[in-house]
């Protein structure tokens, strides 16, 4: 059995953005075990093509989570909050406790001049749960 082909991490995190923001549209995405490729599908966009008959087979394939099933995304704005500006964190709460909290949320960093660090930091987050996530199915990364 030969060696499968490593993923590429940015590769990864194209097809995540991609099924975590289009679960309206049937947005899905697959990793090849043997190439590393990654196959996207979308129920209502048509510009990927078809998937292979066999992508149900857990051995060859393993779909993408959505980044709620990795605990990214709702809870990093208060985990980032904690560490970087802990004033703040009842008012963060607030912002999340009503619709458009990332707007302001994002006001709230601009004004205390850390929108940059929250940017390195949450991709940071994603890499690191992709990592784990790569580990528990068996995924080889590309270095």
């Amino acid at each position: 059995m030969s060696k499968p082909t490593p993923v590429k991490l940015g590769d990864l995190e194209e097809a995540l953005m991609f099924v975590s923001s289009g679960e309206a549209f049937g947005n899905t995405a697959w990793v090849c075990r043997a190439t590393g490729h990654v196959l996207w599908h979308s129920d209502e966009f048509t510009d990927f093509g078809p998937l292979p008959k066999d992508i149900h087979d857990g051995k060859r394939y393993v779909a993408l989570p959505h980044q709620r099933e990795l605990d990214i995304g709702s809870p990093q704005p208060l985990e980032f909050t904690r560490q970087h500006l802990p004033a703040c964190v009842e008012q963060v709460r607030e912002i999340f406790s009503r619709r458009g909290a990332y707007a302001r949320f994002k006001d709230l960093l601009h004004r205390h001049d850390r929108l940059a660090a929250w940017h390195r930091w949450e991709e940071e987050q994603t890499r690191q749960a992709l990592r784990a996530w790569c580990e528990e199915n068996d995924i080889t990364l590309a270095d």
